[in-house]
């Protein structure tokens, strides 16, 4: 079988510009502190290696997979932090060591996904998706967490268009972002009109006159994927739905999460 699309392609380049600038880095930078939640980047490490393995037996072993799901499960409710169930389940490596376990584990991830059949249905800890889905989400995470390691190692990140994928699923998600607050879900999602990294333009829901959201592509994956305060954007947000969303905007599966706070999250100078 020859591969057939490109959404494994974009997770596999996502995660080794990540470890690209990982890889020379000495041990005492693994364990810094970010500033997402005080992890450390080899909490960061930990969690990408895990729930990559869990989506290369979603697609590869159900059993597996759901055996998986129950264990971390109970680990968790047995009083152990899904952090430190997450660094057993690596191994208890740590810095050079980890991010080697970690690069060949998203290399194999990324060629599963990449000989599979787009189309076909595979468990999540949430609702079946689509492998295609399933793999756009790791790119998901592997950006949006990867971003704190680039902040905390004071490194402006230059995209690519492949955070097509991460705007597709934060448009995707308006409806999940009300539905998971309890609240009303807005009729029309607001116009969208982004210049992408190469400086294309993308554009959605263009006849929706009342609400629109325009600006920078990477500027509108940082607000849905929580990396960012809307207020730390340069994203020009009309109307009240537009604003509404931006402000409470979630693409990411779980319990309702508040966006960093104006200021939080930024570039470090060192």
């Amino acid at each position: 079988m020859t591969k057939n699309y490109t959404q494994s392609e974009d997770f596999k380049e996502e995660s080794i510009s990540l470890y690209e600038i990982l890889q020379d880095q000495k041990d005492e930078v693994f364990r810094s502190k970010t500033q997402f939640k005080d992890w450390t980047i080899n909490d960061v490490l930990y969690h990408l290696h895990v729930f990559n393995n869990a989506a290369y037996l979603s697609l590869t072993d159900e059993d597996r997979f759901s055996e998986f799901m129950k264990d971390f499960y109970n680990a968790v409710k047995s009083g152990v932090t899904a952090r430190e169930y997450e660094k057993k389940l690596s191994k208890n490596l740590s810095g050079k060591e980890l991010i080697s376990l970690w690069k060949d584990q998203f290399s194999k991830v990324a060629e599963a996904f990449s000989m599979a059949d787009p189309k076909k249905r595979v468990k999540w800890a949430g609702p079946d998706m689509s492998v295609r889905s399933s793999i756009s989400a790791r790119h998901m995470e592997t950006w949006s967490h990867g971003q704190e390691v680039f902040d905390q190692l004071g490194i402006d990140r230059i995209n690519t268009d492949r955070i097509k994928n991460i705007v597709i699923i934060g448009i995707n998600t308006f409806s999940w972002t009300f539905i998971n607050r309890s609240l009303e879900v807005p009729e029309k999602v607001p116009m969208i009109i982004l210049n992408s990294p190469s400086n294309k333009k993308w554009e959605w829901n263009t006849d929706n006159n009342n609400d629109s959201i325009i600006g920078d592509a990477s500027d509108f994956c940082k607000v849905v994927t929580q990396v960012r305060n809307i207020n730390d954007t340069n994203l020009k947000v009309e109307g009240d739905i537009a604003k509404k969303w931006m402000s409470i905007a979630q693409c990411f599966a779980g319990p309702p999460e508040d966006p960093p706070i104006k200021g939080s999250r930024y570039v470090r100078k060192i």
